[in-house]
Protein backbone atom coordinates (compact mmCIF):
# COMPACT_ATOMS: atom_id res chain seq x y z
CA UNK A 1 0.00 0.00 0.00
CA UNK A 2 3.20 1.98 0.03
CA UNK A 3 3.51 2.80 4.06
CA UNK A 4 7.04 1.77 5.12
CA UNK A 5 6.82 1.15 8.99
CA UNK A 6 9.77 1.51 11.08
CA UNK A 7 10.94 -1.20 12.71
CA UNK A 8 9.77 -1.29 16.87
CA UNK A 9 7.75 -3.54 18.32
CA UNK A 10 3.45 -3.09 17.86
CA UNK A 11 1.49 -3.90 20.16
CA UNK A 12 -2.51 -4.61 19.06
CA UNK A 13 -4.90 -4.14 22.15
CA UNK A 14 -8.78 -5.09 21.76
CA UNK A 15 -11.04 -4.32 24.43
CA UNK A 16 -12.69 -5.69 26.08
CA UNK A 17 -10.62 -8.49 26.77
CA UNK A 18 -12.70 -10.98 28.21
CA UNK A 19 -14.81 -10.62 24.73
CA UNK A 20 -13.75 -13.02 22.09
CA UNK A 21 -12.90 -11.73 19.05
CA UNK A 22 -13.83 -13.27 15.38
CA UNK A 23 -14.37 -13.40 12.24
CA UNK A 24 -11.74 -10.78 9.31
CA UNK A 25 -14.16 -7.54 10.14
CA UNK A 26 -10.87 -6.32 12.17
CA UNK A 27 -8.30 -6.19 9.46
CA UNK A 28 -8.88 -2.86 8.23
CA UNK A 29 -9.67 -0.70 11.73
CA UNK A 30 -6.08 -2.82 12.97
CA UNK A 31 -4.14 -1.38 10.17
CA UNK A 32 -5.73 1.70 10.45
CA UNK A 33 -4.92 2.05 14.33
CA UNK A 34 -1.41 1.21 13.59
CA UNK A 35 -1.20 4.12 10.96
CA UNK A 36 -2.50 6.26 13.01
CA UNK A 37 -0.12 5.68 15.69
CA UNK A 38 2.69 5.62 13.49
CA UNK A 39 1.82 9.43 12.51
CA UNK A 40 1.23 7.99 8.78
CA UNK A 41 -2.66 9.27 8.43
CA UNK A 42 -5.00 11.93 10.01
CA UNK A 43 -7.17 9.90 12.63
CA UNK A 44 -9.65 13.14 13.15
CA UNK A 45 -11.91 12.07 10.93
CA UNK A 46 -12.11 8.62 11.98
CA UNK A 47 -13.60 10.33 15.45
CA UNK A 48 -16.97 8.70 16.03
CA UNK A 49 -16.59 6.26 12.91
CA UNK A 50 -17.03 2.57 12.27
CA UNK A 51 -14.24 0.77 10.56
CA UNK A 52 -14.96 -2.68 9.01
CA UNK A 53 -13.92 -4.97 6.45
CA UNK A 54 -10.99 -7.68 5.38
CA UNK A 55 -7.95 -6.86 4.15
CA UNK A 56 -6.26 -9.10 1.15
CA UNK A 57 -2.24 -9.05 0.91
CA UNK A 58 -1.94 -6.64 -1.49
CA UNK A 59 -3.70 -4.00 0.66
CA UNK A 60 -7.53 -4.77 -1.01
CA UNK A 61 -10.37 -4.28 1.40
CA UNK A 62 -12.72 -7.72 0.69
CA UNK A 63 -16.40 -7.66 1.98
CA UNK A 64 -17.49 -9.18 5.37
CA UNK A 65 -20.14 -10.68 6.92
CA UNK A 66 -23.51 -9.07 8.94
CA UNK A 67 -22.65 -5.77 7.73
CA UNK A 68 -26.29 -4.79 8.71
CA UNK A 69 -26.60 -5.47 12.18
CA UNK A 70 -22.70 -4.70 12.33
CA UNK A 71 -23.99 -0.78 11.30
CA UNK A 72 -27.31 -1.08 13.09
CA UNK A 73 -25.63 -1.43 16.23
CA UNK A 74 -23.07 1.08 15.36
CA UNK A 75 -26.29 3.54 15.28
CA UNK A 76 -27.73 2.72 18.43
CA UNK A 77 -24.19 3.58 19.83
CA UNK A 78 -24.74 7.29 18.43
CA UNK A 79 -21.62 6.66 15.84
CA UNK A 80 -22.15 9.18 12.74
CA UNK A 81 -20.11 6.96 9.68
CA UNK A 82 -19.64 3.73 8.60
CA UNK A 83 -16.19 3.12 6.50
CA UNK A 84 -17.48 -0.19 4.66
CA UNK A 85 -15.74 -2.10 2.07
CA UNK A 86 -17.18 -1.40 -1.77
CA UNK A 87 -18.93 -4.49 -1.81
CA UNK A 88 -21.35 -4.22 1.61
CA UNK A 89 -21.97 -0.26 0.71
CA UNK A 90 -25.49 -1.45 -0.27
CA UNK A 91 -26.58 -3.44 2.48
CA UNK A 92 -25.42 -0.48 4.74
CA UNK A 93 -26.93 2.08 3.18
CA UNK A 94 -30.53 -0.04 4.08
CA UNK A 95 -30.08 1.30 7.50
CA UNK A 96 -31.35 5.07 7.82
CA UNK A 97 -30.03 8.35 9.51
CA UNK A 98 -26.22 7.21 9.13
CA UNK A 99 -23.42 8.15 6.81
CA UNK A 100 -21.95 4.97 4.78
CA UNK A 101 -18.46 6.00 3.06
CA UNK A 102 -16.95 3.03 0.43
CA UNK A 103 -13.55 1.56 1.11
CA UNK A 104 -11.65 -0.19 -2.05
CA UNK A 105 -8.30 0.01 -0.47
CA UNK A 106 -6.50 0.34 2.60
CA UNK A 107 -4.70 3.57 0.67
CA UNK A 108 -7.64 4.53 -0.22
CA UNK A 109 -9.08 5.06 3.29
CA UNK A 110 -5.64 6.31 4.49
CA UNK A 111 -6.52 9.01 1.60
CA UNK A 112 -9.81 10.09 2.58
CA UNK A 113 -8.75 10.48 6.07
CA UNK A 114 -6.09 12.46 5.43
CA UNK A 115 -8.07 14.89 2.90
CA UNK A 116 -11.44 15.14 4.27
CA UNK A 117 -12.27 16.82 1.03
CA UNK A 118 -12.14 13.33 -0.65
CA UNK A 119 -14.31 11.53 1.73
CA UNK A 120 -18.30 11.34 -0.23
CA UNK A 121 -20.98 9.24 1.79
CA UNK A 122 -23.32 6.86 -0.62
CA UNK A 123 -26.67 8.34 0.13
CA UNK A 124 -27.58 9.71 -3.03
CA UNK A 125 -27.28 6.60 -4.76
CA UNK A 126 -29.62 4.39 -2.17
CA UNK A 127 -32.61 5.77 -3.46
CA UNK A 128 -32.49 3.50 -6.44
CA UNK A 129 -32.54 0.04 -4.79
CA UNK A 130 -34.39 0.66 -1.36
CA UNK A 131 -37.41 0.94 -2.81
CA UNK A 132 -39.73 -2.55 -2.21
CA UNK A 133 -39.52 -4.40 -4.87
CA UNK A 134 -41.70 -6.43 -6.21
CA UNK A 135 -41.20 -10.41 -4.31
CA UNK A 136 -40.23 -12.47 -7.31
CA UNK A 137 -40.48 -16.16 -7.10
CA UNK A 138 -39.80 -18.90 -9.55
CA UNK A 139 -42.47 -21.22 -9.03
CA UNK A 140 -46.51 -20.59 -8.87
CA UNK A 141 -49.74 -22.16 -8.07
CA UNK A 142 -50.82 -21.95 -11.97
CA UNK A 143 -48.83 -24.71 -12.70
CA UNK A 144 -49.89 -27.12 -10.02
CA UNK A 145 -52.93 -29.35 -11.70
CA UNK A 146 -55.39 -30.91 -9.49
CA UNK A 147 -55.18 -31.73 -5.67
CA UNK A 148 -57.64 -29.08 -5.05
CA UNK A 149 -58.35 -30.14 -1.44
CA UNK A 150 -54.57 -29.55 -0.84
CA UNK A 151 -54.61 -26.39 -2.49
CA UNK A 152 -57.45 -25.08 0.20
CA UNK A 153 -55.63 -26.63 3.03
CA UNK A 154 -52.29 -24.57 2.14
CA UNK A 155 -54.55 -21.35 1.51
CA UNK A 156 -56.08 -21.62 4.62
CA UNK A 157 -52.78 -22.50 6.03
CA UNK A 158 -51.18 -19.39 4.73
CA UNK A 159 -54.31 -17.06 6.05
CA UNK A 160 -53.82 -18.10 9.63
CA UNK A 161 -49.91 -19.25 9.69
CA UNK A 162 -50.99 -22.50 10.93
CA UNK A 163 -48.56 -25.48 10.98
CA UNK A 164 -49.49 -27.91 8.03
CA UNK A 165 -48.88 -31.89 7.39
CA UNK A 166 -49.53 -33.20 4.06
CA UNK A 167 -49.49 -37.00 4.02
CA UNK A 168 -50.08 -39.62 1.57
CA UNK A 169 -48.88 -42.06 -1.08
CA UNK A 170 -45.55 -40.99 -2.89
CA UNK A 171 -45.89 -38.57 -6.02
CA UNK A 172 -49.63 -37.17 -5.79
CA UNK A 173 -48.03 -33.55 -5.09
CA UNK A 174 -47.32 -32.79 -1.52
CA UNK A 175 -43.74 -31.07 -1.88
CA UNK A 176 -44.78 -29.56 -5.22
CA UNK A 177 -47.73 -27.79 -3.02
CA UNK A 178 -45.50 -27.17 -0.34
CA UNK A 179 -42.62 -25.17 -2.07
CA UNK A 180 -45.49 -22.70 -3.50
CA UNK A 181 -46.45 -21.46 -0.18
CA UNK A 182 -44.21 -18.37 0.02
CA UNK A 183 -46.03 -17.46 -2.99
CA UNK A 184 -49.35 -17.04 -1.17
CA UNK A 185 -48.27 -15.68 1.72
CA UNK A 186 -48.63 -11.61 2.47
CA UNK A 187 -46.33 -9.53 1.46
CA UNK A 188 -43.13 -8.40 3.18
CA UNK A 189 -43.45 -4.84 5.17
CA UNK A 190 -40.02 -3.28 4.92
CA UNK A 191 -39.82 -4.22 8.76
CA UNK A 192 -40.08 -7.99 8.11
CA UNK A 193 -37.41 -7.57 5.44
CA UNK A 194 -35.18 -5.82 7.03
CA UNK A 195 -35.17 -8.71 9.62
CA UNK A 196 -35.04 -11.04 7.56
CA UNK A 197 -32.09 -9.87 5.64
CA UNK A 198 -29.96 -9.08 8.73
CA UNK A 199 -29.93 -13.34 9.40
CA UNK A 200 -28.98 -14.40 6.04
CA UNK A 201 -26.39 -11.50 6.11
CA UNK A 202 -24.80 -12.71 9.42
CA UNK A 203 -24.84 -16.39 7.71
CA UNK A 204 -23.42 -14.80 4.36
CA UNK A 205 -26.46 -16.05 2.56
CA UNK A 206 -27.49 -13.16 0.58
CA UNK A 207 -27.44 -12.51 -3.21
CA UNK A 208 -24.82 -10.61 -4.56
CA UNK A 209 -25.48 -7.14 -5.25
CA UNK A 210 -29.00 -7.54 -3.42
CA UNK A 211 -28.87 -5.92 0.18
CA UNK A 212 -32.41 -6.76 0.75
CA UNK A 213 -34.21 -10.57 0.32
CA UNK A 214 -37.57 -9.14 -0.77
CA UNK A 215 -38.83 -12.64 -0.46
CA UNK A 216 -40.59 -14.96 1.99
CA UNK A 217 -37.61 -17.35 2.98
CA UNK A 218 -38.70 -21.48 2.13
CA UNK A 219 -35.89 -23.36 3.93
CA UNK A 220 -35.85 -27.00 3.37
CA UNK A 221 -33.24 -29.49 5.06
CA UNK A 222 -32.31 -32.97 4.40
CA UNK A 223 -33.58 -35.57 6.91
CA UNK A 224 -29.84 -36.13 7.81
CA UNK A 225 -29.98 -32.62 9.33
CA UNK A 226 -28.33 -32.53 13.02
CA UNK A 227 -30.62 -30.60 16.35
CA UNK A 228 -27.82 -28.03 15.99
CA UNK A 229 -28.17 -27.69 12.39
CA UNK A 230 -31.83 -26.38 12.86
CA UNK A 231 -31.33 -24.33 16.01
CA UNK A 232 -27.90 -22.84 15.34
CA UNK A 233 -24.55 -23.32 17.14
CA UNK A 234 -21.05 -23.47 15.60
CA UNK A 235 -17.84 -21.56 16.40
CA UNK A 236 -18.46 -18.68 16.11
CA UNK A 237 -22.34 -19.31 16.89
CA UNK A 238 -24.54 -18.46 14.01
CA UNK A 239 -28.14 -19.06 13.15
CA UNK A 240 -29.64 -22.65 12.06
CA UNK A 241 -32.25 -23.75 9.85
CA UNK A 242 -35.03 -22.61 11.83
CA UNK A 243 -34.05 -18.30 12.17
CA UNK A 244 -33.23 -18.61 8.42
CA UNK A 245 -37.03 -19.99 7.70
CA UNK A 246 -38.20 -17.19 10.17
CA UNK A 247 -40.91 -14.44 8.65
CA UNK A 248 -41.41 -17.80 5.88
CA UNK A 249 -41.83 -21.26 5.60
CA UNK A 250 -39.67 -24.24 6.99
CA UNK A 251 -40.34 -27.64 4.88
CA UNK A 252 -39.61 -30.51 6.26
CA UNK A 253 -39.77 -33.64 3.57
CA UNK A 254 -40.24 -36.95 4.46
CA UNK A 255 -40.75 -35.90 8.18
CA UNK A 256 -40.25 -39.33 9.31
CA UNK A 257 -37.39 -40.08 8.25
CA UNK A 258 -35.72 -37.52 10.32
CA UNK A 259 -33.79 -38.08 13.53
CA UNK A 260 -35.94 -38.16 16.62
CA UNK A 261 -33.80 -35.59 18.58
CA UNK A 262 -33.92 -33.03 15.62
CA UNK A 263 -37.93 -33.20 15.77
CA UNK A 264 -38.49 -33.08 19.19
CA UNK A 265 -35.97 -29.94 19.26
CA UNK A 266 -39.12 -28.21 17.57
CA UNK A 267 -41.23 -28.56 19.95
CA UNK A 268 -40.01 -25.07 22.10
CA UNK A 269 -39.56 -22.83 19.36
CA UNK A 270 -42.83 -23.62 17.91
CA UNK A 271 -44.16 -22.14 20.77
CA UNK A 272 -41.98 -19.46 21.59
CA UNK A 273 -40.97 -18.28 18.21
CA UNK A 274 -37.64 -18.26 19.19
CA UNK A 275 -34.19 -20.44 19.93
CA UNK A 276 -32.00 -20.07 22.81
CA UNK A 277 -28.54 -21.56 22.28
CA UNK A 278 -26.39 -22.05 25.38
CA UNK A 279 -23.00 -22.36 24.98
CA UNK A 280 -20.35 -22.38 27.25
CA UNK A 281 -19.16 -18.44 26.49
CA UNK A 282 -22.75 -16.98 26.61
CA UNK A 283 -26.51 -17.60 25.34
CA UNK A 284 -27.48 -16.67 22.10
CA UNK A 285 -31.24 -15.74 21.32
CA UNK A 286 -31.93 -16.08 17.71
CA UNK A 287 -35.43 -15.67 16.09
CA UNK A 288 -37.76 -18.58 14.61
CA UNK A 289 -41.12 -17.71 13.70
CA UNK A 290 -41.53 -19.67 11.04
CA UNK A 291 -45.18 -21.76 9.48
CA UNK A 292 -43.82 -24.82 9.65
CA UNK A 293 -44.64 -27.11 6.41
CA UNK A 294 -44.35 -30.89 6.57
CA UNK A 295 -44.81 -33.79 4.15
CA UNK A 296 -45.00 -37.96 4.84
CA UNK A 297 -46.03 -41.25 3.40
CA UNK A 298 -47.92 -43.20 6.02
CA UNK A 299 -45.92 -46.72 5.38
CA UNK A 300 -42.55 -47.47 4.48
CA UNK A 301 -43.18 -48.28 0.85
CA UNK A 302 -45.06 -44.92 0.62
CA UNK A 303 -48.23 -46.70 -0.97
CA UNK A 304 -50.81 -46.88 1.86
CA UNK A 305 -54.08 -47.43 1.79
CA UNK A 306 -53.80 -48.40 -1.58
CA UNK A 307 -54.02 -51.91 -0.61
CA UNK A 308 -53.63 -52.41 -4.45
CA UNK A 309 -49.75 -51.29 -4.17
CA UNK A 310 -48.88 -51.56 -0.90
CA UNK A 311 -47.93 -54.91 1.28
CA UNK A 312 -46.79 -53.16 4.29
CA UNK A 313 -48.56 -55.04 7.75
CA UNK A 314 -50.68 -53.26 9.82
CA UNK A 315 -47.73 -53.49 12.35
CA UNK A 316 -45.36 -52.19 10.12
CA UNK A 317 -47.51 -48.98 9.57
CA UNK A 318 -48.43 -48.29 13.03
CA UNK A 319 -43.94 -48.46 13.86
CA UNK A 320 -43.52 -46.31 11.08
CA UNK A 321 -46.08 -44.18 12.42
CA UNK A 322 -44.94 -44.22 15.59
CA UNK A 323 -42.01 -42.30 14.52
CA UNK A 324 -43.11 -39.02 15.40
CA UNK A 325 -44.70 -38.53 19.00
CA UNK A 326 -47.95 -37.31 19.97
CA UNK A 327 -46.44 -33.57 21.03
CA UNK A 328 -45.04 -33.42 17.91
CA UNK A 329 -47.82 -34.55 15.93
CA UNK A 330 -50.21 -31.91 18.46
CA UNK A 331 -48.40 -28.98 16.76
CA UNK A 332 -49.77 -29.18 13.37
CA UNK A 333 -53.04 -27.57 12.99
CA UNK A 334 -54.10 -28.95 9.79
CA UNK A 335 -53.44 -32.80 8.34
CA UNK A 336 -54.52 -33.03 4.85
CA UNK A 337 -54.17 -36.20 2.98
CA UNK A 338 -53.40 -36.52 -0.69
CA UNK A 339 -54.95 -38.62 -3.22
CA UNK A 340 -53.59 -40.01 -6.12
CA UNK A 341 -54.52 -37.48 -9.16
CA UNK A 342 -56.46 -39.56 -12.15
CA UNK A 343 -54.74 -38.58 -15.35
CA UNK A 344 -57.85 -37.29 -17.15
CA UNK A 345 -57.84 -34.69 -13.95
CA UNK A 346 -54.66 -33.32 -15.12
CA UNK A 347 -55.50 -32.76 -18.38
CA UNK A 348 -58.85 -31.43 -17.40
CA UNK A 349 -57.09 -28.62 -15.16
CA UNK A 350 -53.88 -28.29 -17.59
CA UNK A 351 -53.42 -24.21 -18.28
CA UNK A 352 -56.90 -23.16 -16.37
CA UNK A 353 -55.63 -22.86 -12.44
CA UNK A 354 -55.49 -20.11 -10.41
CA UNK A 355 -52.44 -18.07 -9.55
CA UNK A 356 -50.47 -17.59 -6.30
CA UNK A 357 -51.46 -13.64 -6.60
CA UNK A 358 -54.95 -14.67 -6.80
CA UNK A 359 -54.91 -16.90 -3.88
CA UNK A 360 -52.38 -14.53 -1.85
CA UNK A 361 -55.45 -11.43 -2.54
CA UNK A 362 -57.42 -13.77 -0.10
CA UNK A 363 -55.00 -14.55 2.28
CA UNK A 364 -54.28 -10.71 2.82
CA UNK A 365 -57.54 -10.12 3.26
CA UNK A 366 -58.11 -12.74 5.95
CA UNK A 367 -54.70 -11.31 7.48
CA UNK A 368 -56.45 -8.08 8.01
CA UNK A 369 -59.77 -9.43 8.85
CA UNK A 370 -58.02 -10.76 11.93
CA UNK A 371 -55.82 -7.89 12.31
Amino acid sequence: SGFRLPARKVTVNLSPADLRKEGTAFDLPIALAVLGAYGMTDMREADDCLVVGELGLDGKVKPVEGVMSMVMAAREEGIRRCYLPQENVMEGLVVEHIEIVGVSSLAHLAAMLSDPRTICPARAASENFLEQETECYDVDYREVNGQQFLRRAAEVAAAGMHNLLFCGPAGTGKTMIARRLPTILPSLSREENIEISRIYSICGQLPAGQPLLNRRPFRSPHHTVTPQGLTGGGRPVRPGELSLASGGVLFLDELTLFRKSAVEILRQPLEEQRVIVSRVRGSYEFPADFMLCAAMNLCPCGYFPDRSRCRCTPAQVRQYMGRLSRPIMERFDICAEAAPIRYEELRQNAGDNESSAAIRARVERAREIQA
